[in-house]
């Protein structure tokens, strides 16, 4: 593209400009006869001109509180290369960091060297590391499918365990290795985590933007750590541009299923002390990449897809990283911890013996660690439960090699005799399933659990059976909007807060959404307090406002933000009960009369929704019984759950035999 041709933006890109919803948007665009005409696209994802749209925002007041850094995006988006426009932004950080820098590399064109120099102006304005890291991440958000990163939360998750881990005392100038480092999360999260001066990091990546990339962002942590950086573009395996060099702890996310990986020209490589890589088992010369640039007693950490713990081809390959000492520890992950997302990966976990031999280390069995469980569904893909995730995987670490401490529940230590059969499987769900058997006195108290949830079930059916409803005219009804006209109460509309928010010192509040309800209810996120729009306090009614989801309850929690199509009623005590409205509304009939459409995706017209007419006397009566009736359906699904459980763990106890004639 010429430094002539407009760049093209789409709606949702000046939307991100401007600070606002893509509905606003496309009002001003139905509204204002003076907004830019579409350049491209169709008439459902329209583009315009990007010069021509930041005009009009400035002529109409809408960039008064937004930095150039928006601005600049669609404009390395626009250099259509994923490799020059990363290198551009590359850069633009060198740039930012040395004002005087002019010589750029050959690599870059004229267009991606004045956008970079440009990028250079805004952070030195608006903070450097700060429009860096923006310009990142948009470039990685655009590039998603043509890159695998690791998520911040696993790779802090990964430094930690190393640190754990690895043998020797707490000591300054440590070294790290990462020989496949992206753009870097690994080396980053692993400074966040080293509290101490004098880290050394080692990197490599062939990907040339990537390790520039990378280069980059340790740059900008070295202005608050005490670290010295070594990045490379090369190929790690084919050609080791850190031969001989030893690291105390090594993170590595490799490339996957790769069988172009140098099998033939290395044949007859020294690192492959465990033997030879098949050629259909990359993963494991990534493995032995690790652990031959390990200092002794140093720790290092990878992640695998599940296939490597069990395919036939490298069986002798992790029977002899078990007999030697080497692998400690294998941890399963949740679908949703890192790309692939459907995939639940493993943490590999090694260490060198402490005297740098070969020799088995005393333990004479490894941890296998089931962390399945964590698995968070979330609107679009799976996340896990990342603080529950980390805890619950660091206490299992922390018994890796202390033999009189029982390891977490879903964490099992086998045997090395166990683990090194025909099949060499050290897949952590095969051994901790026999383990998770309930005991005799653990059944026993399920069962006492599950007959106390049928005794309370019994009394409230027969509370309930009891109720007598009067056959005749019904009750008058009123609606949401005339309650709210009536000034009976008021409602607020939650919102997807805006992304460039930050906390400020820190203070935010739990973020309920759509996908949260269809989980389990438990706010997966924060927003910085002040930045959202509809905040539920204790005692006000809140609302889902989509069919698959809906549902109203009087909320008795903290202070919590409420995402798109969830709604907050506040009542005005003297006229409403809010139990009572909250029974009203939740009726199953009352949303299917308000909702818009048919499909369970729908919408739910809060305002339409019908209310008795009672007064505030007889409302008591009604709340209570609604809650009576909201602690029965409560029963009910704590009973089911638990019945479930029950008649799994007997199955699994009558299948393993020693039942009593």
């Amino acid at each position: 593209m010429s430094a002539h041709e407009a760049v093209p933006v789409s709606l949702a890109e000046i939307a991100r400009i401007a600070g606002v919803g893509r509905a606003a948007v496309s009002n001003w665009r139905r509204r204002h006869d003076s907004f830019p005409t579409r350049i491209g696209g169709t008439d459902v994802s329209p583009q315009f001109s990007l010069a021509e749209v930041e005009q009009w925002l400035r002529n109409n007041g809408k960039l008064r509180d937004i930095g150039g850094r928006e601005l600049l995006w669609p404009r390395f988006e626009a250099l259509g290369s994923r490799n020059e426009s990363g290198l551009a932004i590359a850069e633009a950080a060198r740039r930012m960091r040395s004002p005087k820098a002019r010589t750029a590399p050959p690599e870059l064109s004229a267009q991606a060297r004045d956008l970079a120099a440009e990028a250079a102006r805004v952070g030195r304005k608006e903070g450097p590391r700060e429009v860096f890291e923006f310009l990142l991440q948009r470039w990685l958000e655009t590039h998603v499918r043509q890159l695998s990163t690791t998520p911040p939360q696993l790779a802090a998750l990964m430094a930690r365990i190393a640190l754990t881990v690895r043998l020797g005392p707490a000591q300054d100038g440590l070294t790290l290795l990462d020989p496949a480092c992206g753009t870097g999360h690994l080396a980053a999260a692993a400074v966040r985590e080293y509290d101490r001066p004098g880290l050394e990091v080692l990197a490599c990546e062939r990907d040339l933007a990537l390790a520039a990339l990378t280069a980059d962002r340790l740059e900008f942590l070295a202005e608050d750590h005490d670290i010295r950086t070594r990045i490379v573009s090369a190929d790690a395996l084919r050609d080791d541009p850190f031969a001989g060099a030893k690291a105390d702890i090594a993170l590595c996310n490799p490339p996957f299923n790769e069988r172009d990986w140098g099998y033939a020209e290395l044949a007859t490589d020294q690192r492959w002390t465990h033997g030879l890589p098949p050629r259909t088992e990359p993963e494991l010369a990534w493995v032995q990449h690790l652990l031959s640039h390990l200092e002794p007693g140093g720790a290092a950490v990878i992640v695998l897809p599940p296939a490597v713990a069990s395919r036939k081809a490298g069986r002798r390959i992790r029977g002899s990283l078990l007999r030697t000492g080497a692998l400690r520890a294998v941890v399963s992950l949740p679908p949703g911890s890192a790309q692939p997302h459907s995939v639940s990966l493993q943490l590999w976990i090694f260490r060198a013996a402490p005297d740098g031999s070969a020799a088995a280390l005393p333990s004479q069995d490894a941890l296998l660690v089931d962390a399945t469980r964590f698995a968070r569904p979330g609107s679009r893909e799976p996340s896990p439960d990342w603080d529950s995730l980390g805890s619950y995987v660091l206490s299992a670490m922390a018994a890796l090699d202390q033999p009189d401490q029982e390891p977490p529940q879903g964490a099992v230590r086998v045997p090395l005799l166990d683990l090194l059969d025909d099949e060499v499987d050290v897949t952590p769900g095969r051994y901790t399933a026999a383990a998770a058997e309930p005991s005799r006195k653990e059944l026993a108290g399920k069962w006492e659990e599950f007959g106390s949830l049928l005794t309370d079930l019994a009394d409230h059916t027969t509370r309930l059976s009891a109720l007598d409803f009067e056959a005749g005219t019904p009750q008058t009804t009123t609606t949401v909007g005339d309650l709210v006209k009536a000034g009976a109460l008021t409602l607020r509309a939650g919102q997807q807060p805006p992304e460039s928010a930050a906390p400020v010192g820190g203070v935010a509040v739990p973020l309920l959404t759509i996908a949260d309800l269809l989980h389990d209810g438990t706010p997966s996120g924060t927003v910085p307090t002040g930045s959202a729009p509809a905040v539920a306090e204790e005692g006000d009614v809140v609302v889902a406002g989509v069919a698959r989801a809906f549902k109203a309850w009087v909320h008795q929690g903290p202070p919590t933000a409420l995402g798109p199509q969830l709604y907050i009623l506040r009542v005005d005590a003297q006229k409403l009960e809010p139990h009572f409205l909250a029974g009203c509304l939740c009726a199953p009939a009352n949303g299917r009369q308000a909702g818009t459409h048919a499909s369970s995706s729908s919408r739910v017209d809060i305002r339409r929704l019908q209310v008795l007419q009672l007064p505030l006397e007889k409302q008591t009566v009604y709340a209570e019984t609604f809650r009576r009736l909201r602690t029965f359906e409560e029963l009910l699904t704590a009973a089911g759950e638990s019945g479930k459980g029950l008649v799994s763990d007997m199955s699994d106890r009558l299948a393993a035999g020693g039942l009593s004639a």
